[in-house]
This record gives C-alpha cells, sequence and structure tokens, in this order.
C-alpha cells in the first residue's frame, strides 16, 4: 500500500498537475470577474441602450405556479413555484463566455509571439563548412577532421 501512496505522491507533487491545478483555480476567480462583468456592468449598460430591459429577466412561463402569471420577475416566478425556461440567463451566458473565450484568446495570442520571438532569436555560429569537403568542422580549427585539408583561421567573430 505505501507503493502506491508513494506514486500518488509523486504524480501529485509532479509541476504539470501542480500548474493545472493553479490553471483551475485562476480561471474560477476569473470566471466570477467575467460573470460580474457581465451581470453587474455589461447588461445594465445593453438594458438602456435598447430600452431598460434586463436579461436576466427574460423567460418564458411553462407551468405557472401557486400564484398565476403573469410574474414581474424570474425571481417572483421561482418564489411562486412557476416552472420557466430562462433564456435571458442563457443570453448572459453567452456573453460570458465569448468575453473568456476572448481572454484566452488575447492571452494565448502573446504567449505565442513571445515564443516566436525566442524562435526567431538568432543562433551563435559555431562550426563552419570545409571548403574542400563541406563537412562542418569548429569555428576554431585549423584542419579538417574530416579531409585533413588545412583552413584558414576564422575571422574574428564582432559583436552587433
Amino acid at each position: 500500500m505505501s507503493g502506491f501512496m508513494q506514486e500518488f505522491r509523486d504524480f501529485a507533487v509532479k509541476g504539470s498537475v501542480v500548474d493545472m491545478a493553479v490553471g483551475i483555480i485562476i480561471g474560477g476567480a476569473f470566471t466570477l470577474i467575467v460573470k460580474s462583468l457581465v451581470g453587474d456592468m455589461l447588461n445594465p449598460l445593453i438594458g438602456l441602450l435598447i430600452g431598460g430591459v434586463d436579461f436576466a429577466n427574460f423567460f418564458v412561463v411553462l407551468k405557472e405556479g401557486a400564484q398565476a402569471a403573469p410574474y414581474a420577475s424570474l425571481e417572483a416566478a421561482k418564489e411562486a413555484g412557476a416552472v420557466t425556461l430562462n433564456y435571458g440567463l442563457f443570453i448572459n451566458a453567452i456573453i460570458s463566455f465569448a468575453l473568456v473565450a476572448l481572454a484566452v484568446f488575447v492571452l494565448i495570442r502573446q504567449i505565442n509571439k513571445l515564443k516566436k520571438e525566442a524562435e526567431e532569436a538568432p543562433e551563435e555560429v559555431t562550426d563552419k563548412d570545409c571548403p574542400y569537403c563541406l563537412s562542418k568542422v569548429p569555428l576554431a580549427a585549423t584542419r579538417c577532421g574530416h579531409c585533413t585539408s588545412e583552413l584558414a583561421p576564422a575571422a574574428p567573430v564582432e559583436a552587433a
């Protein structure tokens, strides 16, 4: 049994598992921020622009509750025990998803730019071609290790 626990501990403390856990925690916090942004800031602005409408109160009553319809808000319908189809909350979820997807896209795009810049960095030249046999030889070599031809000394490399 202790072998199993040791193996599990080794798995759990690997960098990728810890990184994944941190990502999930940060993702949850980020989702709360986006949900608040959509529900508390964007939807009231959009509602104001389209005539004071609140998306959270867009619903269809499928079955009336203890009190008869119409219901002033989704909360009133829920309190009455009505069965509702909450398409306004679905619209909020779509807006939240779009914002999260946009944020992830921007983040991945920046990471890819950084990777591309790192890949495009010029590599340090450490060897040259032998003019006789075209084999790779170290820059400082004065004789080719393949064809034994004498090579001209390498010119000093100037810092750019």
